[in-house]
């Protein structure tokens, strides 16, 4: 019997999903990132080995495999379609591969179709829509450096932005640099310019302290506060062209990703602004994750060869 691998590979980690053709997700697992911008190559190909690893344990062999299907973050860099389609066939695997941008593989498991929204805030930020012509648009997700706005990246370095301003006097009264300072291990502002510039440090990295600026949040802090709306903003910005150039004024926002799924103050505050301009819609959580939208895809790919 056929499997269907789905992957959906992201900044912080990747998700598997395995199936048979015809068959809801039988195996899931995790491994590490797998996205080239700000990614580290090591750690990238580590996580393919731990991924066909798995897959052989649980199929028997490669050739029991009739498609593999990568949604990746960081696929607007054409170099980096090249990079994983050869860690793919390095491992053996010569069969059917889709490489699609994570996406599409997120929309296709929170509507269970190709239609509709997806807007993910994970370590990066996109947001992805389908109409019922089958017109497509896409807004972000072109990586840390120029883009990523309302990403967990985004608040992770904003965070450390507070740090420092309160540090040289141009922000007060906050609890975030003690936060900041405690999760990181570090005492001075020089040990934070150290972690920030070292070549090691990845946007991963920054990522992992965004969870600050919630728990700042709760208690109350009006700096925390203050990005929780900024990032919503930036989200909301991410939304309104894909719902006016796809007329999808009433289709609910399927949401992706620990910004959005963790923090009740983004989601609350995006709320707040769509409610205002687009009262039909309305933020859902995903119907099934990407690694099985990636599995929906690679069966529709499958069948329509």
């Amino acid at each position: 019997m056929a499997y269907i691998v789905g992957i959906d590979g992201g900044g912080t980690k990747t998700a598997v999903a395995i199936t048979h053709d015809q068959e809801d997700a039988l195996f899931t697992f995790t491994v590490g990132p797998i996205n080239y911008n700000g990614g580290d190559a090591d750690a990238i190909a580590a996580s393919f080995g731990e991924i066909f690893n798995q897959t052989k344990l649980y199929c028997g062999n490669l050739q029991e495999v009739a498609h593999i299907c990568i949604g990746a973050a960081g696929i607007s860099n054409p170099l980096v379609v090249h990079l994983l389609e050869q860690h793919v066939r390095d491992h053996s695997y010569t069969g059917p591969l889709t490489i699609t941008g994570d996406q599409e593989t997120a929309l296709y498991g929170a509507q269970n179709a190709m239609q509709g929204i997806i807007l993910i805030a994970g370590t990066g930020s996109i947001c992805f829509g389908v109409n019922e012509k089958g017109e497509q648009h896409r807004t972000g997700g072109f990586g840390h450096l120029i883009d990523d706005e309302g990403s967990g990246y985004s608040i992770g370095r904003d965070l450390l932005s507070i740090l420092v301003q309160a540090e040289d006097g141009r922000v007060k009264d906050t609890i975030i640099p003690a936060m900041v300072y405690e999760q990181l291990g570090l005492s001075t502002v020089k040990e934070i310019i150290g972690f920030v510039y070292d070549k090691n440090t990845t946007k991963k990295d920054i990522a992992q302290l965004a969870p600050i600026m919630t728990t700042a949040c709760e208690k109350g802090d009006a700096q925390a506060l203050a990005l929780a709306e900024q990032c919503a903003a930036s989200l909301f910005k991410l939304v309104v062209p894909v719902i006016e150039r796809l007329g999808l004024h009433e289709s609910p926002i399927a949401i992706a990703g620990s910004v959005l799924q963790k923090s009740c103050f983004v989601k609350e505050a995006l709320e707040r602004q769509l409610a205002q301009s687009y009262p039909q819609t309305k933020l859902i959580l995903p119907i099934k994750d990407a690694a099985y939208g990636a599995v929906l895809l690679g069966r529709s790919k499958m069948n329509n060869d």
